[in-house]
């Protein structure tokens, strides 16, 4: 697949939550013994961690109460834009474990760029012993529940909890997704000739570079451009690791569609999804089929946590709230 072409997955599907202004605290966190209310002891602050095939990633683990795995999209997005402007508003519920994948964010790049989906969910497990902890919730954002859907197939005794916010789980359709729904956004004589057969891909970035051109990309994704810029703005303060992202279609697993495999997922799910998801797909959560499901849909588009803060931190807090104590 061209490098162009992935690019622009990059883009559309990249995380980009932010909140409310929140006060910031010192970059340097303090190394500290937090306990959680009635969970494990973990130290705060950044955790070195090299995976069995030493692969570096980043990791920090910040506030406190039950242990929660972040788990970003993109692919390649990184944790920090949710650290800084949407993790912390749940860290009194929450003890936050930010995670980047392997070629993502802030860690390091993967030997032969091995980023199957199953080494992905094999890094996961490996941090999960490292911390020292017998189950653990994962907060996965848009691309990120596929891997997070895969984790709980393969280790469903370590997941206590899922929240998936405008999750993809399949991700072939959610690009045609974006595709019908970018080209609707175009004026007619700004519409590109989309090459019959061509693949998914392709298209998407035909239909992006005329929203660009159109100052209309935002609204894949947000319903304001000063949230688009506001996020984005976030996004810069820190390098990011590509090599994820550059590679990720490489691996056939991550176009299949993870949704059926939900039906025997018994553990708790909370599902936040937008009125007018047009990334994820509007209704695609309808295909979930947890069987302990709740599900939220709220006005807005791809990032839930922005554009109804309230309303999802406080669904987040009550679904937290309710786990049992391990």
């Amino acid at each position: 697949m061209h490098r162009f072409h992935l690019r622009t997955l990059v883009q559309i599907f990249a995380f980009v939550i932010a909140l409310t202004e929140l006060a910031s605290t010192p970059a340097a966190a303090q190394k500290a013994r937090a306990k959680g209310a009635g969970g494990p002891a973990l130290l705060t602050g950044e955790v070195a961690f090299r995976t069995s095939d030493s692969v570096r990633l980043f990791v920090k683990v910040s506030g406190r109460g039950v242990p929660c795995v972040f788990v970003h999209g993109g692919p390649g997005a990184g944790s920090y834009a949710f650290e800084q402007l949407a993790g912390r508003a749940l860290e009194g519920q929450l003890q936050m474990i930010y995670l980047d994948q392997r070629g993502s964010g802030r860690s390091a790049s993967a030997p032969g760029h091995n980023y199957r989906l199953a080494r992905q969910v094999q890094d996961l497990e490996e941090l999960r012993i490292r911390l020292g902890l017998k189950q653990w919730v994962l907060l996965a954002h848009s691309f990120g529940g596929v891997i997070a859907t895969a984790y709980a197939q393969r280790y469903p005794a370590r997941v206590q909890a899922l929240i998936l916010a405008n999750a993809v789980l399949n991700p072939s359709a959610s690009l045609a997704s974006m595709v019908h729904y970018g080209d609707s956004l175009l004026p007619a004589a700004a519409r590109p000739q989309l090459p019959a057969g061509a693949p998914l891909p392709q298209q998407l970035g035909l239909v992006m570079q005329a929203l660009g051109q159109q100052n209309l990309l935002y609204q894949l994704q947000y319903a304001a451009d000063t949230t688009a810029a506001r996020a984005g703005r976030v996004a810069r303060q820190v390098p990011g690791n590509q090599d994820f992202a550059a590679h990720v279609f490489d691996f056939p697993e991550y176009g299949q569609d993870y949704a059926p495999a939900t039906a025997a997922l018994a553990m708790p799910v909370l599902v936040l999804a937008g009125h007018d998801d047009y990334t994820a797909g509007p209704r695609h959560y309808r295909s979930f089929r947890f069987p302990r499901q709740q599900v939220v849909v709220l006005p807005g588009r791809h990032n839930s946590l922005i554009e109804q803060p309230a309303a999802t931190q406080r669904a987040v807090r009550t679904f937290a709230a309710a786990l049992p104590v391990r």
